[in-house]
């Protein structure tokens, strides 16, 4: 009877890991010494031209930094002693973030409310307040031919990338948000939770699903960033992709990958990237992890306009599902990159978040928005809603 019992504990517990794993960044918390980044060297950082050739965007990237308010923005740009990509845009906003059920937002309802246009509850992946399923701007753009992909530094069922191809009721049902990618045509996705995908208590194996649906399967960065065209499944780890020491390049690589395969779709393509662990340190209230991640999301967005600038008809849009954290900047040199933080509370908060925008239809990302009204605006210039 005792080896039953233990036998049941065991079994629970691994339930509850299984479950709540993927959330354990939420509990971290930072050493003081965290709270400097003592700086670095230097990334360059170009110049682009403003000279697009329609008014209206034939692709759109969509860059999300989770947990990304100014003050993160801002030390990024001094711990690159005074200059980001983000420097190219000249058409900024701010979104309000609040949910339905919550004036500070979580990032499933932050996300859905990027993704579809509607407000929802703390939790909810692209279902309104009613758990009904609202279409996203992704299976909007699929509609219209257009190819789609997501990318993201956490797994890929994680609420923001998911809140863009799922319909859940709640944010930490991975496996049926996993299975949801099968209803859709996207052609590529790239990040961590093959074990979302693999490791199911149905059984199921969605890798080999869809294989069976033509998709090229691949788990190392360096296999992922040879893909050229045809339909990509790069799952990189178990879980989460992990710190950006562990990861590396990862997030620039594989959306430099997802645009060369996008782009092969003459109608044109929407790809969503997240860079998901700024909102980790903010959760932590480490300085360090924030600019890590922040330096790393701003060369994903060099790798958006790199390809904006050249192809003169794709709309690239930064924002934030919320901040995170309450980041105050309390000291920082622009000579050595030194950024010095501290923060009130290990959460979200209810503050604005910047919106930039660059390309054609970047004049609409101007002034106070709703998070909601990032949507519309998207789905009205890409898909002419």
């Amino acid at each position: 009877m005792m080896l039953k019992r233990l036998s049941l504990l065991v079994f629970l517990l691994a339930i509850g890991l299984n479950i709540f794993a993927q959330d354990a960044y939420m509990d971290a918390q930072a050493e003081d010494v965290e709270k400097t980044y003592v700086g670095g060297e230097k990334y360059e950082v170009k110049t682009y031209p403003h000279t697009f050739k329609t008014k209206k965007p034939k692709n759109i990237i969509f860059l999300i930094g989770d947990g990304m308010g100014v003050s993160q923005v801002f030390a990024g740009l001094t711990a690159n002693h005074g200059r980001l990509f983000l420097d190219n845009f000249k058409h900024v906003g701010f979104s309000q973030t609040q949910s339905t059920s919550d004036f500070i937002t979580d990032s499933a309802a932050g996300g859905t409310a990027l993704s579809t246009g509607v407000r929802t509850y703390n939790g909810a992946i692209a279902v309104d307040t009613e758990k009904k399923p609202i279409k996203t701007i992704l299976e909007k753009a699929e509609e219209k031919g257009l190819a789609t992909g997501l990318v993201s530094t956490s797994t890929i069922t994680h609420a923001t990338p998911a809140s863009f191809i799922a319909h859940q009721p709640n944010r930490n049902m991975y496996e049926e948000i996993a299975a949801d990618f099968l209803k859709t045509d996207i052609d590529v996705f790239i990040g961590g939770g093959k074990a979302h995908f693999t490791q199911r208590k149905d059984g199921r194996n969605l890798v080999e699903e869809f294989k069976q649906k033509g998709y090229q399967f691949e788990e190392d960065i360096e296999n992922i960033k040879k893909v050229k065209k045809g339909k990509l499944v790069g799952l990189i780890e178990e879980g989460d992709a992990g710190r950006l020491e562990h990861r590396k390049d990862m997030l620039p690589v594989s959306t430099e990958t997802a645009i060369n395969i996008l782009s092969n779709n003459k109608k044109g393509f929407f790809l969503m990237v997240e860079g998901s662990q700024i909102d980790w340190g903010g959760h932590a209230g480490s300085t360090i992890y924030i600019v890590e991640d922040m330096l790393d999301f701003d060369k994903v967005v060099g790798k958006a306009l790199d390809f904006a600038s050249k192809n003169r008809e794709t709309l690239v849009v930064v924002t934030a599902d919320h901040e995170t954290g309450g980041m105050a900047i309390t000291g920082g040199d622009f000579e050595t990159g030194m950024v010095k933080a501290d923060y009130p509370l290990g959460g979200h908060t209810a503050v604005m978040v910047p919106v930039f925008a660059y390309g054609p239809g970047a004049e609409e990302f101007g002034g106070i928005m709703k998070n909601t009204d990032v949507n519309k605006k998207m789905e009205k210039l890409l898909l002419n809603k």
